[in-house]
């Protein structure tokens, strides 16, 4: 009788197994086309028989509605395009030079930074001393920096970056490179950075996810119109569509036909995770190195 490899499974659980993740990926792609579906679906009609993945009446009219302050829609994305790549960039570049000399076991004060960075994902000093901080003492208020710097150095990430490297870099790699004379902003970035390309592609993907899905900063420190992110930007859109739908001394001024709410409700989401849903492509090849890394041995 042919035994079968112990990396092999029968031909019924590998069915099964494929059942399962084709209704896990059915899962999450059929809301996200119902949300697209609705977008371009007249809103009398989603009123009337709901949300429905196929319009039964097609209608630009939600995006038409969008369309009305184009200027600014284009000036909160431009503003979370810069806040997303800065960010992005000079947060991995900052996790990358704390987590390498927690990786290196012959840095004198590994221990001690080891326990400020575990105390900050433990205590928290609060909201109010944060916006006095970023207002009064530091005075970002209404400028990029305020978006930016409050998540450049996320301490789980860096523990993150500590365990890759850890993993995947010998020690014998490094001290190869120091025998040969090189600094360690040098063996950093031209022989540590190349080789874990797959935890920067992880950290940089939830990074960037972070930043463009940001609004709570727009709200703290953005009182300027034109510096919003698009995210907070749709997040007030939506507000004052509500609002002027339901305050009686408002609403019978407003056309309602022409103010849609639930189909604008989905465009936004549409326009907002389009950037997204673009990125994604170039990070998936290291994000699925960076998630499966370890967790094979041999």
């Amino acid at each position: 009788m042919k035994r079968r490899a112990l990396n092999t499974v029968s031909p019924g659980a590998g069915a099964a197994i494929h059942v399962v993740f084709i209704l896990c990926t059915l899962a999450c792609v059929i809301p996200f086309l119902i949300v697209v579906g609705v977008s371009f679906t007249d809103e009398r009609i989603v009123m009337r028989v709901g949300y429905r993945l196929i319009p039964r009446v097609f209608s630009l009219q939600a995006y038409k509605f969008l369309a009305l302050d184009i200027q600014q829609i284009g000036r909160s994305y431009l503003i979370s395009i810069i806040v997303t790549g800065v960010g992005t960039v000079v947060s991995l570049i900052m996790t990358a030079l704390y987590a390498y000399p927690l990786f290196r076991k012959d840095f004198p004060y590994r221990r001690f930074f080891a326990v400020f960075l575990f105390i900050t994902m433990v205590f928290n000093g609060g909201l109010v001393p944060f916006y006095i901080l970023y207002t009064q003492y530091l005075h970002l208020k209404n400028s990029l920096i305020a978006l930016i710097l409050p998540y450049l150095l996320n301490p789980f990430y860096v523990i993150v970056m500590r365990t890759f490297l850890t993993g995947s870099i010998p020690d014998s790699l490094v001290e190869s490179a120091k025998l040969d004379g090189a600094r360690e902003i040098t063996v950093l970035f031209r022989i540590v950075a190349p080789l874990a390309l797959p935890a920067f592609a992880t950290i940089g993907l939830f990074t960037t996810l972070m930043y463009w899905n940001d609004w709570f900063m727009s709200l703290l420190f953005i009182s300027n119109r034109q510096n919003v992110s698009i995210q907070y930007y749709m997040l007030k859109t939506m507000q004052n569509i509500q609002f002027m739908l339901q305050n009686p001394s408002v609403a019978f001024k407003v056309n309602r036909s022409a103010m849609p709410s639930e189909t604008v409700r989905m465009a936004m989401a549409v326009v907002g995770i389009g950037p997204i849903v673009v990125a994604y492509p170039f990070f998936q090849k290291y994000f699925i190195q960076g998630l499966t890394v370890g967790a094979i041995k041999g």
